[in-house]
């Protein structure tokens, strides 16, 4: 789930003095030194070097591509892996990325990739198909490795290596994805002697190797992540001399960092804290549409693959008339004018509109508009009924009351919190609000009734709606599964399977709002808004920065790497100039650029992002 690639003047990093929008780059927890106050990019304690310092809130839950799904997580992996394709900056297309050029059969089964010559490992050795082949080989045979990234080869029938710059992947059925496979290609030479795939967070030992435009330098758990530049990356390397990610728990101190110049960016804004930095010195707030919706999650029954039951959520919730209800009790028009305050749009299908090609409406007869008498009266049918205290009961006598999973560091979610106590305790339901640090324990484990969820949507649906197929559960109660919510509905499964072989791109958008209609209409998830992306940058650190798109996007959580690799260190900084000249990456790229024909445009999505926890 996330498209990368820079269009046009995105493909190099920006010349110093011209603005780019300020993009979003994907990840999460920081740190390395504070920068020095007054917003000066440059570290004394390292000699005048450039640190740019990221601000973030959420916990790295691996370093390891093949068990990673949080959002912090996955976008350190792009920058320091490649993929055999990256997404443009610009509108999202597949572009060249460790692979020139891909074509395929005529049946559409076999694909084959030219890897790049001038991809290299960062301890020197040379990236081939290889390394390549290996990393889906591994993905498709070891269940640990396919922790993460099983969904993308799951249709893989074999993989193999003629030569050092050809890769061949033949499938059982067509898939659309085979330009937007969203797994990072690891060195063989490391990762084949891993043992136990589900233990190993690849955090041991530093630097970490790798191709793509950062190495990983070090790590501390909720503290930081540092990168230097890969001097050898194959579009040129980055400005900065370090980037860090550094772990702030309360994004207040976060912001009050950022006006001291103790880092230079952060995202996930409150609309209060955006409205402040708009009149603080050197700070540049971008306000862009989002690739997130945030939205209520139903536990419709924890159960693993196996078929075994586990967890404790509220049976009533099986009942898709209580699901309905609890749809038709949220106002989220006015969720979106009070707590986001105008910066989200309201919410309706599952992809946010950003994504235009498969973003949906419901039609006027299908939607669930906010009506608490049709809530009550569904209820009512249901066999949960008012008593004397105002209380609902079932027909065992006990009183309808559910618990709400969310995130204690998100402002949005304690507010919104409130918003459905209220309206709920007037259909005379009971809503216990359970805030924690970390919900990922409690939600793989089924011990929620309902949760704030949310996750970032790139073009290419497929792994956004792979969450929610059978597959996506776990394969036993113990083991990590890929699913958003345990949901299991064979129809939708059916719908998914569909839409993955169909390569005519209107017929492929077609399949994918039937499914969106059918998890609109089961009720399993309430998609209340779209967020906007609120983020800040010092200008007194970064000159330019890109933004993805490039009209109106983010900076923080691109499906690539986009932002941290092109950003400008502020004139003055005497910042180390990146690779080649932009022409010469420019042509390079062109070069390399082999569209296929008949191809679609895909792009990836990358994991969910529930509030910073959850992708």
């Amino acid at each position: 789930m996330a498209r990368t690639v820079p269009s046009r003047n995105t493909l190099r990093p920006p010349r110093p003095g011209r603005r780019v929008a300020i993009g979003a780059a994907a990840f999460a927890l920081l740190a390395t030194a504070a920068l020095p106050v007054r917003g000066a990019v440059a570290d004394d304690s390292k000699g005048g070097e450039k640190v740019l310092t990221v601000a973030v809130s959420q916990s790295v839950d691996s370093l390891s591509p093949f068990l990673a799904q949080r959002v912090i997580s996955t976008s350190v992996h792009r920058l320091m892996y490649e993929y055999l394709t990256d997404y443009d900056a610009g509108d999202g297309h597949a572009i060249p990325g460790l692979a020139t050029s891909w074509n395929t059969s005529p049946d559409k089964l076999t694909w084959t990739y030219t890897i790049r010559k001038d991809a290299k490992w960062s301890d020197g050795r040379q990236v081939t198909a290889d390394d390549a082949a290996w990393t889906f080989n591994k993905t498709m045979t070891d269940k640990g490795a396919a922790t993460a990234n099983g969904s993308f080869v799951a249709n893989f029938k074999k993989v193999t290596a003629p030569g050092p710059t050809t890769l061949v992947v033949e499938l059982k059925r067509p898939q659309a994805t085979m330009t937007a496979l969203d797994v990072p290609i690891v060195p063989r030479h490391v990762w084949e002697k891993v043992g136990d795939f589900t233990r190993f967070n690849n955090d041991r030992r530093f630097p970490v190797v790798g191709d793509g435009p950062f190495v990983l330098t070090d790590y501390k758990v909720d503290q930081y992540i540092k990168l230097r530049p890969n001097k050898t990356f194959w579009r040129g390397a980055p400005r900065f001399d370090e980037l860090v990610f550094k772990y702030y728990k309360d994004n207040d101190a976060a912001v009050a960092a950022l006006r001291k110049g103790e880092v230079s960016f952060v995202s996930n804004l409150t609309p209060a804290q955006a409205s402040s930095l708009k009149s603080g010195s050197h700070i540049k707030v971008n306000d862009a549409p989002g690739r997130r919706f945030f939205a209520l999650a139903a536990n419709p029954g924890a159960q693993s693959k196996d078929g075994t039951r586990f967890g404790d959520g509220n049976p009533a919730l099986l009942d898709p008339r209580v699901r309905r209800a609890l749809f038709a009790s949220v106002d989220r028009a006015m969720l979106v004018d009070k707590v986001f305050q105008g910066r989200a749009v309201e919410g309706e299908g599952y992809i946010p509109p950003r994504f235009a090609d498969y973003f949906w409406k419901p039609a006027a007869a299908q939607r669930i508009a906010y009506d608490p008498v049709e809530a009550a009266a569904l209820l009512d049918a249901a066999g949960y009924r008012t008593g004397a205290d105002g209380r609902r009961t079932g027909k065992d006598g006990r009183p309808l009351g559910l618990r709400l999973l969310c995130h204690a560091i998100d402002p949005n979610d304690k507010a919104v919190s409130k918003y459905l106590q209220e309206w709920w305790a007037k259909l005379g339901i009971g809503l216990t609000v359970d805030c924690v640090d970390n919900v990922t324990d409690p939600w793989m484990s089924g011990e929620y009734d309902l949760a704030l969820d949310g996750y970032s949507v790139s073009p290419d649906p497929d792994y956004v709606l792979s969450i929610h197929t059978c597959a996506a559960r776990p394969a036993t109660p113990k083991a990590t599964g890929q699913t958003d919510d345990f949901v299991c509905d064979r129809p939708f499964d059916e719908l998914y399977a569909k839409q993955l072989a169909e390569y005519d791109t209107a017929k492929r958008a077609d399949l994918v709002k039937r499914m969106e209609s059918r998890l609109y209409d089961t009720g399993y998830i309430n998609v209340m808004a779209y967020p906007n992306a609120v983020e800040a940058y010092r200008t007194d650190q970064i000159e330019s920065i890109t933004t993805m798109p490039e009209a109106a996007g983010n900076i923080y959580g691109q499906d690539g790497y986009w932002s941290w690799w092109s950003a400008v260190p502020a004139s003055g900084s005497a910042a180390k100039p990146g690779g080649g000249s932009p022409a010469q990456v420019v042509l390079g790229i062109v070069a390399g650029a082999v569209v296929l024909a008949g191809a679609v445009s895909f792009v990836v999505l990358r994991r969910r992002v529930g509030a910073d926890d959850r992708e």
